[in-house]
């Protein structure tokens, strides 16, 4: 009797076990990877730490600009935005979007700058300035663990497109896409490397291989120059056109901002 109950118990635990192991395996399941779950234990540790996450430095320093006063005007985010940033949950969820007023989208970036030279009177940060990453990233973190919501602005689509179209298009000496190694490789290696999903889930995020806070751009200026293909400057739109189509490639994944990858 013992015997056939702990057969029939073996058999549950079994079962049981088959089944969530085929949790993210039936049809309809999301079957998209962050980066994040491509690294090693080790790194995943030092990104879930905040104590030991060197993107958490960019953080804090950009909570101090945040309440800064800057430009003519000599005002804070925080005067128009509050000192603990709760407004801000959500914001780097829905970016790249197009302001009021405006024809085409910004990213986070360009809507900080933008705040900057409208109601601080302040001349804009330049691309991958140590100060604008740090308001990006303090302000993006307020969105972690938040999932992806691209907005439904058709205004949007025709740039959205365009992003499709470069992500999609061979480039370069070596006649790579986009699509190429991040669809059609991806969880393959290459020099030892895992290929990653490219989801832009954590941005600004921290790169051992920088030793430094890093923007989107400067990752997409990185494959651009991998695949021997002309990089367009940091300021150029193409830019914020593949980031609108990654965002929505990505969405419902949730935000790590700050990311820490090799």
């Amino acid at each position: 009797m013992r015997r056939r109950l702990l057969v029939v118990g073996l058999g549950l635990v079994f079962v049981a076990t088959y089944a969530a192991a085929q949790v993210g395996t039936q049809p309809g399941a999301d079957k998209r990877r962050s980066g994040y779950r491509d690294m090693g234990e080790a790194l995943q540790k030092i990104q879930d730490d905040d104590t030991a996450n060197p993107g958490m430095l960019f953080v804090q320093l950009g909570s101090q600009l945040w309440a800064r006063p800057a430009g003519v005007a000599n005002k804070s985010c925080a005067d128009c935005h509050g000192a603990d940033a709760a407004s801000m949950k959500g914001v780097a969820a829905r970016y790249p979007t197009i302001p009021a007023g405006g024809e085409r989208p910004l990213d986070l970036e360009g809507r900080i700058n933008l705040c900057r030279t409208e109601h601080q009177s302040a001349d804009p940060l330049p691309p991958e300035n140590r100060d604008l990453l740090a308001l990006t990233a303090f302000i993006a973190h307020q969105s972690r663990g938040l999932p992806i919501a691209p907005p439904a602005d058709p205004r949007l689509e025709a740039f959205r497109q365009q992003g499709e179209e470069i992500y999609r298009r061979r480039q370069g000496q070596l006649n790579l896409s986009c699509a190429i190694c991040h669809d059609d490789n991806a969880g393959k290696k290459l020099a030892g490397i895992v290929i990653p999903e490219a989801h832009p889930t954590g941005y600004p995020i921290y790169r051992l291989e920088w030793q430094a806070l890093g923007s989107l751009k400067r990752r997409l200026r990185n494959c651009l120059v991998g695949i021997r293909a002309e990089a367009w400057p940091l300021d150029a739109p193409e830019y914020t056109a593949l980031e609108l189509y990654l965002m929505e490639r990505a969405k419902g994944l949730k935000l790590e901002t700050p990311a820490v990858r090799p």
